[in-house]
């Protein structure tokens, strides 16, 4: 991890601390006091955005009966990822949350793979060394690989799980459904085993509270590691103590099997993210009567 500026406040300092060389754009490297909030992961956030934006935009500016590539592209996309999303969180929900995530979905994937990008984690501060430049800071650092954009993303989905669940079904049903007894019982069956089902609430609120450091942790742990990966295939042949030439072929050839590796986890990573998201919320806003049926 990069040293920290001893003038850092400590609220950034603490924001910093569980990232990898996530400074903030400041007076230390860009010569101004006004981007103390700019780090070099949200930069990327601001341009993935962008990209999908102007994308979206350009494919849906002029809806045309007979489609053209990129509209029939992004009809398509679009329609698929509403089918799959409808299929879990069910019709009643479709609605209310497939803007969300789906947003969610483009957003990981574009920010997963705008990392396998020339020049994103190679370009930057840093220093001279014996062996060549080495970056410690770099301008641009993955999204995905910040575990504040990660964390940030699945609280503002539970914030929004919560809303969802509490407007769907009421506290009252919610808290039945958590605590009481399930299946069906009835009588003496139902009383002795109600203890039982109250403790596998509590297990399951424990479980509630801890979704936001899984699905955080899940994601920023697969895109940091495919990150590192990469640098050390890049490389390896410069580590081993290869001739220059042969390190500068091996450091082009070695990690092009892993660009492939990291598009599929990027995409992976992101369906994994979104479709735990759309679970989560068929568990809590699923009517008896649809279990029923």
């Amino acid at each position: 991890m990069s040293a920290v500026p001893e003038t850092m406040p400590l609220l950034n300092l603490a924001a910093a601390l569980p990232t990898i060389d996530a400074p903030n754009f400041g007076q230390e490297y860009l010569g101004v006091g006004y981007l103390e909030w700019l780090t070099n992961s949200i930069f990327v956030s601001f341009l993935v955005s962008l990209a999908v934006i102007l994308v979206a935009r350009r494919a849906t500016r002029q809806m045309l009966l007979v489609p053209g590539p990129t509209q029939n592209i992004f009809e398509a996309l679009v329609e698929f990822l509403h089918d799959s999303v409808e299929s879990i969180v069910g019709k009643h929900m479709i609605s209310r949350v497939f803007g969300f995530l789906v947003t969610l979905f483009i957003f990981i994937l574009f920010s997963n793979w705008f990392a396998l990008l020339p020049g994103v984690g190679s370009v930057g501060w840093g220093s001279q060394t014996p062996t060549g430049f080495e970056v410690a800071v770099p301008l641009l650092r993955p999204t995905t690989a910040d575990l504040n954009m990660t964390l940030g993303m699945a609280l503002v989905f539970m914030v929004l799980w919560v809303y969802w669940t509490l407007s769907e079904v009421g506290l009252k049903t919610f808290l039945q459904h958590t605590f009481g007894p399930k299946g069906g019982l009835h009588g003496f069956i139902k009383i002795i085993l109600i203890p039982i089902f109250f403790f596998v609430g509590i297990i399951e609120i424990v479980s509630i509270m801890f979704r936001p450091m899984a699905l955080s942790l899940r994601l920023f742990g697969n895109i940091f590691a495919g990150e590192n990966l990469l640098v050390t295939m890049i490389g390896l042949g410069k580590q081993v103590g290869l001739p220059t030439w042969a390190a500068y072929l091996a450091s082009i050839t070695l990690p092009i099997p892993f660009y492939f590796l990291e598009l599929l986890i990027g995409l992976l990573q992101a369906t994994v993210f979104t479709l735990l998201c759309a679970v989560y919320i068929q568990l809590s806003t699923s009517h008896d009567e649809d279990e029923e049926h």
